[in-house]
């Protein structure tokens, strides 16, 4: 991507940290940039987003470099008693932080992983037999040696592991092990990327703006380096979705 669409994009991503909460979409791009706006428009080789209400503040992107879209989640607060009760909150950031620390990923990450996977809940199995909080398949447990998928900790140990051992493969590129995560990595490498599956890609977009969400929140808004690329020296995949990169076959 051209130095000016990419200084344009990072202009846009500061400035959709502080629109409303009625924006209406996400968009995922390439490169790994989430940008929020209300609507976008596809004007032949580009696609035009309007981050706002108002017709004259858009955005025009390569429609090649944008990955996936994506209604915006509207979050509304939920009393205390519905909240999910398989495991406490503490008791999950105490895992959490546990298997951060043995792997040496970032929690939000892992969280974020969670969030996606199972909706924290450490009772959940998928259709296809995937266990636990990390969804981890039985085959993929008895490698990790996680003889009980049900149980919290070492579901997110074993899960956190596998994650660590993706970005290993891929260089710290996140999107391609989340993608791996999600549909194998013989998909990843099937596709030389992520793979153009709806699930995939809407799996690994909704990862992405979790993380960049829990970014924002704690730093308010950035300054992105001219490189794309900011990792945190003491823990893999530790940046927000704003500093990973893809393959060129993605």
């Amino acid at each position: 991507m051209k130095l000016s669409c990419q200084i344009a994009i990072a202009t846009a991503l500061l400035a959709s940290a502080s629109l409303p909460a009625s924006a209406a979409e996400s968009a995922t791009l390439r490169n790994g940039f989430a940008i929020r706006l209300e609507r976008h428009e596809v004007r032949g080789s580009v696609t035009r987003f309007y981050l706002s209400r108002a017709s004259d503040n858009y955005l025009d992107v390569p429609t090649a470099e944008i990955l996936t879209f994506e209604e915006e989640e509207i979050i509304s607060p939920v009393p205390a008693a519905s909240a999910p009760t398989p495991a406490s909150a503490k008791t999950l950031d105490e895992v959490v932080t546990a298997a951060s620390s043995h792997n040496n990923i970032d929690p939000d990450l892992i969280l974020s992983v969670i969030r996606a996977e199972s909706g924290f809940n450490p009772s959940a199995i998928s259709p296809k037999g995937a266990q636990g909080l990390m969804q981890l398949m039985p085959q993929t447990a008895a490698r990790l040696g996680v003889q009980n998928a049900l149980d919290p900790a070492t579901n997110v140990e074993g899960g956190t592991r596998y994650l660590g051992e993706l970005l290993a493969r891929y260089h710290n590129n996140l999107l391609l092990a989340l993608a791996a995560y999600n549909a194998g990595p013989q998909r990843v490498e099937q596709y030389r990327g992520v793979p153009p599956f709806r699930e995939t890609r809407v799996y690994v977009a909704r990862i992405i703006r979790d993380l960049n969400r829990k970014r924002s929140a704690q730093r308010g808004p950035q300054t992105l380096s001219s490189g794309g690329r900011s990792v945190d020296q003491n823990s893999k995949a530790s940046t927000s979705a704003s500093a990973t990169r893809v393959g060129a076959g993605s």
